[in-house]
C-alpha cells in the first residue's frame, strides 16, 4: 500500500489496553488516523468521544468487515479469548492487523494466523510495546556493544504488589479467558529475552496461586535455557511486596542492574500523551542502572548508565510503514509463535514439575 493519505485504523476494544495504550498511540502517530472504536459499552464510547472527538464506533467486529473499504489497519485489543477470531476475520476481510499481545492462546494457532497472513500478503503484527521500554533499549544496546562481555545470566522481573485480586477475565482461572500472569506479564518477559538471546531449548518454570480469592496464576517463575548458553530467569508476580531489581545481567565483562519501571505507561494512565511539547519516556538521573563489577550498585558499585527514552510511538511509527510497504513488521507473528512456544513449556513445566525440551 502507498500513498500519503493517513492510514484510516479500527480499533476493536476499549477496555485498559485500547484506551490506555493502542488509542493514544495511534492518534500521536504521524500516517495513522483513529477512524472507529468498536465497543458496544455507552461508557467507554464517552470517554473515546471526549478525547477523539472525530472518531466513528462500531457495536461490533462484524461493523467493520462490512465496510473495510473505508479502512487501511485493524487493531485488536479485545479480550485475549477473541483475538484469533478477530484477527483472522479481519485477515479475510482483506485488512492488515495489530493484535495486543498474547497473539493466540497457543503457538499453532499463531502459526496458522501467520499462515493466513502471508497467504494474503498482508501486515500481522503483534504489539509487543515493552521493546520500547528505556531499560530495555538501554540493555539492548549494553549487550550489542560488548560492555557486558559474554552475557551468562539474565534476570528480569516484573513484579507489583497487588496483594488483593482486582477480579475481571484477566484474572480468571477459565483456560479460555487465557488469563493469568505466564500469559499476560510472561508475554512480555520471555519475548525480552528472545531478542536479546535467541531461541530457546529447555524450559522449567513454577506458577502458583498465593492470593486468597485468586483464580488465575499471580506468581511465576522462568529459567531458560538458550542455544547461544545464556540463562534466563525470569520472574513476573503480583505479590512481591519487597520488589527486586527490574534487570540484572552478568557477563563475562561485567554487570548491569536497574531498578524501577519504565514510565511510559503511568504516564499514558495519567491521561499524558506523546507529542513534541512532552519529554516522553525519560526518567530521572536517580533511577539510572549501574554498569560494574565487584559491588552492588546498592552501595555505589558500578558508574551510571544513562538510560534511554522509552519509546512506544516508534512501534506504530514502524507499522504505519510497514503497511505502506517502506518498512519489515516491527514484531511479527512468527516471532510471537516462538515466545508462545515457551509459554506453553512453562505451563507445562510447571503443570508436571519437569523440565520440557523444546525441538
Amino acid at each position: 500500500m502507498t500513498g500519503t493519505h493517513p492510514l484510516r485504523t479500527g480499533l476493536v476494544g476499549y477496555g485498559l489496553a485500547g484506551s490506555v495504550f493502542h488509542a493514544p498511540l495511534i492518534a500521536a502517530t504521524e500516517g495513522l488516523l483513529l477512524d472507529t472504536v468498536v465497543t458496544a459499552n455507552p461508557e467507554r464510547r464517552e470517554q473515546a468521544r471526549a478525547e477523539f472527538p472525530e472518531v466513528r464506533f462500531a457495536a461490533g467486529p462484524e461493523e467493520l468487515w462490512a465496510r473495510a473499504g473505508e479502512l487501511d489497519l485493524v487493531v485488536i485489543a479485545s479480550p485475549n479469548k477473541t483475538h484469533v477470531g478477530i484477527a483472522r476475520a479481519a485477515l479475510e476481510a482483506g485488512l492488515p492487523v495489530v493484535v495486543d499481545k498474547p497473539l493466540a492462546g497457543t503457538a499453532a494457532e499463531a502459526r496458522e494466523l501467520a499462515a493466513l497472513a502471508e497467504e494474503r500478503g498482508l501486515l500481522l503484527s503483534v504489539f509487543q510495546n515493552r521493546r520500547w521500554d528505556n531499560d530495555f533499549l538501554t540493555l539492548e544496546e549494553l549487550v550489542e556493544g560488548g560492555e557486558l562481555g559474554e552475557v551468562w545470566r539474565f534476570e528480569s522481573r516484573f513484579e507489583r504488589w497487588r496483594p488483593r485480586p482486582k477480579g475481571g477475565w484477566r484474572e480468571s482461572g477459565d483456560p479460555e479467558e487465557i488469563g493469568g500472569l505466564l500469559y499476560d506479564l510472561g508475554s512480555h518477559i520471555v519475548d525480552q529475552a528472545l531478542v536479546l538471546f535467541g531461541p530457546v531449548e529447555r524450559v522449567y518454570a513454577e506458577s502458583v496461586v498465593r492470593r486468597s480469592g485468586a483464580e488465575a496464576d499471580d506468581d511465576t517463575f522462568f529459567a531458560l535455557t538458550h542455544r547461544s548458553g545464556v540463562r534466563s530467569h525470569l520472574w513476573a508476580s503480583s505479590t512481591a511486596a519487597q520488589l527486586g531489581p527490574r534487570f540484572r545481567v552478568l557477563g563475562s565483562g561485567g554487570g548491569y542492574v536497574k531498578y524501577g519501571l519504565d514510565p511510559q505507561e503511568a504516564a499514558l494512565r495519567e491521561g499524558l500523551r506523546p507529542d513534541s511539547e512532552t519529554a516522553w519516556g525519560v526518567e530521572p538521573e536517580s533511577l539510572w542502572g549501574r554498569l560494574g563489577s565487584g559491588e552492588s550498585p546498592l552501595t555505589g558499585g558500578g558508574k551510571p548508565v544513562p538510560t534511554r527514552h522509552g519509546d512506544y510511538p516508534a512501534y506504530y511509527a514502524a507499522v504505519a510503514a510497514a503497511v505502506r510497504g517502506e518498512g519489515p513488521n516491527p514484531v511479527t507473528a512468527r516471532e510471537a509463535a516462538a515466545a508462545l512456544d515457551v509459554l506453553e513449556a512453562a505451563r507445562r513445566s510447571a503443570r508436571e514439575g519437569v523440565t520440557v525440551t523444546l525441538g
